[in-house]
Formats: structure tokens, C-alpha cells, sequence
């Protein structure tokens, strides 16, 4: 018989290293996951699809990305059981809170990547110039 931990809600602590909740930190500002999350609130998405959407990600990283986020209860595998195969991706409830915290992360990397690049430029700059 499997045993669930008792959980309280409301009550983690990310800053305290033995809370659970900084494993789910951990998973969701994962590279990946900060992408298939926003990509999957649109719509179920097979896994080919997500391939050709989410540039530089290999099968493997994909599929463990995938089985994570379904193993925390954020997205869920819908078989069609067809041939051949069909099966597609899509967030649970939980995922979709989620989601929308992700997408404003998203579209801040997106129209602040300029300044963040001049930062660096300007950082560099100094440092080169220290030496």
C-alpha cells in the first residue's frame, strides 16, 4: 500500500533547505520546463511538435522533461492508442496555474534581453579594462 506524505498547504518555505517546496523551484525554473509549460497552455501538443517548436532540445531532455512535469502533476500523456501512435501532451489544472506566471516570465526575457546584453557588455568592458 503506498503512503503519501502529509502535506500542509500554504505552508513551505523556499529559503529553508529541507522544504519540498525548493524541489518544485527546482523543476520549474528548469530550462526546459520554463518552455514546455507556456508551449502546452495553448493547446495538447504531440511530441514531434514540440521538437520543432522548442529549438536546441534533444528527444531525451524532452521526454525527461515531459515525465517530471507529468510525475508532479503538471502535464498529463493522452494515448490515442492508434497506429500509428498518437499521443500528445497537455497541461493538467495545476499546470495551467502555472502557466501564466511563465508566460509573463517569458515575455520579460523576451523585451528585456537588450538591456540585459548591454549589461554585459558594458561589465565586460570594465573588466578587460581592470586588467
Amino acid at each position: 500500500m503506498k503512503t503519501t506524505p502529509e502535506l500542509s498547504a500554504g505552508q513551505g518555505d523556499v529559503y529553508s533547505a529541507n522544504c519540498p517546496s525548493r524541489a518544485a523551484l527546482a523543476l520549474i525554473g528548469s530550462k526546459w520546463a520554463l518552455l514546455i509549460v507556456p508551449l502546452l497552455a495553448e493547446q495538447p501538443v504531440r511530441n514531434n511538435e514540440l521538437m520543432r517548436r522548442i529549438e536546441g532540445i534533444s528527444q531525451k531532455m524532452l521526454t525527461q522533461t515531459l515525465r517530471e512535469l507529468e510525475r508532479n502533476g503538471l502535464v498529463e500523456r493522452h494515448d490515442h492508442r492508434t497506429v500509428p501512435p498518437h499521443v500528445e501532451y497537455r497541461l493538467t489544472p495545476l499546470g495551467h496555474s502555472l502557466s501564466s506566471t511563465l508566460v509573463v516570465l517569458d515575455r520579460w526575457a523576451e523585451q528585456h534581453y537588450p538591456a540585459l546584453l548591454a549589461a554585459q557588455h558594458d561589465f565586460d568592458q570594465a573588466e578587460s579594462g581592470d586588467s
